[in-house]
């Protein structure tokens, strides 16, 4: 490759780009690098699961429960939680946390950072947990797997931190994708849960590896349709108040998975290992008499489609799957809980619709179509995600139809849980200022972006006294900032605006050049004029981090490194309040919030 092109494909000039709002072909990129990852990572996942059935279960299946002895199946949950518990109490309490919370909550506070041994921990929760008989699904693992790898891809390359949150989103929804060949959901529940924002910037990216990961996994297990449902239509609108009352009853479910999902506290007395057995126990007691509770329940879910299964299995899984679901997130075994509210919303749905046709014989819809609405109402209540569920409900049933009355269901059992009961989303753990800190606008902006983009490199260093050609050789670039360090006094760095050391050479030329007392030296803290006291930041943070910083009120900006030992560390540049403010306020002078390339606001 020619000099001139190697200068212009850069690893240093790809991470200057993505510093910048607008670094949309990096950023696909990206996606498509991530998709792959996730994907891989996927079908390897989807393989273990079938590798681990075919030591016990029938015909390899991993969710062949119905088909196992009662005591074999009633065992295999206090099997599954010996496990789990023998992993999870050699970690810290740190290790342990899993899942979709646990990428929020890395999203969130720790810019898109994983930690490997959490990773693993992944591994080894989610294959044993479906594995294992408890009510649990496979999409958690798959998004903090796949989130987490293409995190760990931006972390590898040392990328900017802004770009580590696309990434998280990338392999969040690459994840889905791959799992329940549902890109479209898969891209909607990254930014509505995960990302909780929508910009053309993010969706792209996000969007492309939705789409590598779900190619990847047809590739490898072909086109799967997950649930045949042909020909269902709603019929007369007299059922629309039913799915109201369908869609309210949903949502006081929905509430108390919540409530319980969450009562950890309630347990805490309890031990570990206590809490544990409890769960093997109760979820193999109800095993025993209707399997079907146990594992992801994905073929349970199309039996309720095709009504199949009887009244009081319905019950079963509607209200005891979900209550055991929340029971073993409450004592603290980190399941998936988003296969089991779709198989449990199903249930409670194809309830309502026999209900209804009870009610109207002649006029109620089938309980296939309140079974499918009620999927997607349960998704939609628990997760606060309403758009990532009516697009689940439209990839994993095909039926366009569905649509409008699915809307309307949704929305009902949103409004019952969030404002009737009181339950955010499901995986909003914390609230700041009655606010997720991923909510706010102004940090949603800032998140966006890079300090590289922003700060200003033109600077010097320079000990505190200098000599009068010292001096003026530092000014011979016109620096903006001059940055004094005070060498042997453990004190923090200071900055100085190279104009205010010019003009006090002007003004004092003549006793300069006659080398009066006084004038050989010049202490640069003498000199009059505001200096800044300076704090490190990384040259990967973005403004939310800087902004964060700069709420010390001691200090005036902060220097951005450029290696990994501070003492020893390139200071690339400067950032200060305004640079932020101006930030700021020009994008929201700019159309689509875009800070033209390689200037700063």
């Amino acid at each position: 490759m020619p000099p001139v092109l190697r200068s212009f494909f850069t690893l240093e000039r790809f991470r200057r780009q993505l510093a910048n709002v607008d670094a949309l072909p990096q950023l696909c990129i990206l996606g498509l690098v991530a998709g792959m990852i996730t994907g891989s990572l996927m079908v390897g996942f989807r393989f273990m699961l079938s590798l681990g059935a075919l030591v016990y279960m029938p015909d390899g299946n991993p969710e062949a429960f119905e088909q196992l002895a009662p005591l074999w199946r009633a065992l295999l949950p206090l099997v599954a939680v010996l496990l789990i518990g023998a992993w999870l109490i050699r970690q810290t309490p740190a290790a342990r946390k899993i899942g979709v919370a646990h990428v929020i909550d890395r999203l969130t506070y720790h810019q898109g950072r994983f930690p490997r041994r959490n990773w693993l921990t992944q591994w080894w929760v989610g294959l044993i947990s479906v594995l294992g008989g408890l009510s649990a699904g496979r999409e958690g693992p798959a998004i903090h797997l796949g989130a987490a790898a293409a995190s760990g891809l931006g972390q590898k390359l040392r990328l900017p931190h802004n770009s580590l949150r696309v990434l998280v989103a990338c392999g969040t929804a690459a994840g889905i994708s791959a799992s329940f060949n549902t890109p479209i959901a898969g891209v909607i529940f990254a930014m509505e849960v995960v990302m909780m924002e929508y910009t053309i910037v993010g969706f792209m990216p996000v969007i492309m590896a939705a789409t590598v990961s779900g190619l990847m996994a047809q590739l490898a297990f072909g086109f799967e349709r997950p649930f045949q449902a042909s020909d269902v239509m709603l019929g007369s609108l007299i059922n629309l108040p039913w799915i109201v009352v369908s869609g309210f009853g949903i949502g006081l479910l929905a509430s108390g998975f919540v409530r319980l999902a969450r009562a950890a506290e309630r347990f805490s007395r309890l031990s570990l290992p206590a809490r544990f057995a409890l769960v093997g126990v109760l979820v193999g007691l109800v095993a025993w008499f209707y399997p079907q509770v146990q594992g992801m329940g994905y073929d349970t879910l199309g039996l309720t489609f095709s009504g199949e299964l009887a009244v009081d299995v319905l019950i079963a899984v509607a209200v005891g799957k979900l209550l055991l679901t929340a029971f073993t997130v409450a004592c603290g075994i980190p399941v998936s809980i988003i296969g089991p509210i779709l198989v449990a919303g199903g249930a409670a749905g194809a309830l309502f619709g026999l209900a209804g046709t009870q009610l109207m014989p002649e006029l109620s819809a089938s309980p296939t179509v309140y079974a499918m609405l009620g999927m997607a109402a349960m998704m939609g209540a628990i997760l606060q995600a309403p758009l990532a569920a009516l697009m689940a409900l439209l990839e994993l049933t095909h039926t366009p139809n569905m649509m409008l009355p699915g809307m309307l269901a949704v929305v009902i059992a949103c409004l019952t849980t969030r404002q009737l009961t009181g339950c955010k989303g499901f995986f909003i753990s914390a609230v700041h200022g009655s606010r997720h800190p991923l909510q706010h606008p102004l940090m949603q902006a800032l998140s966006r972006i890079s300090v590289p983009a922003v700060m200003e490199r033109n600077l010097v260093r320079t000990p505190r006294v200098i000599a009068p050609e010292t001096a003026r050789k530092l000014l011979d670039n016109n620096p903006v900032w001059l940055v004094i360090e005070r060498k042997g006094e453990g004190k923090p760095l200071l900055a100085l605006k190279g104009a205010i050391l010019a003009r006090w050479l002007l003004e004092h030329e003549a006793a300069i050049e006659q080398r009066r007392p006084g004038f050989r030296q010049i202490d640069l803290l003498e000199i009059p004029g505001r200096r800044l006291e300076l704090a490190p930041i990384g040259l990967q943070a973005t403004l939310s981090e800087a902004f964060l910083a700069l709420q010390n009120d001691d200090l005036g900006a902060l220097y951005v490194t450029h290696g990994q030992r501070l003492n020893k560390a390139r200071i690339s540049g400067i950032i200060t309040r305004g640079a932020i403010e101006r930030y700021y306020h020009f994008t929201d002078r700019l159309p689509e919030s875009r800070s033209p390339e390689g200037r700063s606001p």
